[in-house]
């Protein structure tokens, strides 16, 4: 019985997240099957982490035992993207350790953010961006993204990923990076992230930018303060998780 690791790439836009659900589009759903239909007899795919419904991503790693596969791992990974659909593919493949787990090995995860602000509507770059349609201040966006570096409480920005676990949280890279035509850019990492936490930080970013709260409100915040921040979230199509670091 041999243990694999997969890199995987794929186009969130038509699934219903990354994890199995009955009756739904997803990512490991799609991988399962695709793996039966070369003889695989697993019982479940293990993964780096979930993905919302609308996230893509190009460096989600999976695991699974097979003890039916004879043959190269580069064999493998053809044979696993020649029964995938055209909105997922394997990066890369290799045998690892049989201890190894995607999610619990893991000591980082890397999300990269993507959005834009102009005038006129761009169907092509709306796909996998979020089209910022009221003006904010690049400065403000760009000064404050380290308010957001180190080990914090961040409950006023996501929820629990298990009913057992813990808000806290260590964020370890966090900018944006100006782009041509009115892009931006945002990377953050951390060992783990909340449940949406992203899009949230994305999404308190722009309306600081906007002058709809406060840095000291966002100060407050991170330090688990009482303060009434603007609800909401960015959308899911401009994330995409980028790495998993062991």
């Amino acid at each position: 019985m041999e243990r694999y690791k997969l890199t995987l790439a794929y186009d969130g836009s038509d699934f219903f997240g990354s994890q199995k659900q009955a009756n739904s589009r997803t990512v490991q759903g799609e991988l399962e099957k695709a793996l039966q239909q070369i003889g695989w007899n697993g019982k479940s795919v293990l993964m780096a982490g979930r993905t919302d419904t609308g996230v893509h991503a190009t460096g989600q790693v999976c695991a699974f035992d097979f003890a039916e596969w004879n043959q190269s791992s580069t064999k493998l990974l053809n044979a696993i993207n020649a029964k995938l659909p055209k909105d997922i593919a394997v990066k890369k493949l290799q045998q690892v350790a049989h201890e190894f787990h995607p999610r619990f090995d893991a000591t980082s995860r890397t999300y990269r953010y993507q959005l834009f602000y102009n005038a006129l509507r761009d169907p092509l770059r709306e796909k996998f961006a979020w089209h910022v349609w009221t003006k904010f201040d690049p400065h403000v966006l760009i000064e404050n993204a380290k308010l957001f570096l180190g080990k914090h409480d961040f409950s006023a920005f996501g929820s629990k990923t298990s009913p057992d676990g813990t808000t806290i949280r260590t964020i370890t890279k966090c900018q944006w990076k100006k782009k041509p035509n009115g892009e931006y850019q945002f990377e953050v990492s951390a060992d783990a992230f909340l449940y949406r936490m992203v899009r949230r930080m994305v999404f308190i970013q722009i309306s600081l930018a906007q002058g709809k709260c406060s840095v000291k409100d966002v100060e407050q915040a991170i330090s688990k303060k009482q303060v009434k921040l603007p609800s909401g979230l960015a959308p899911a199509h401009g994330l995409t998780l980028i790495e998993v670091k062991y």
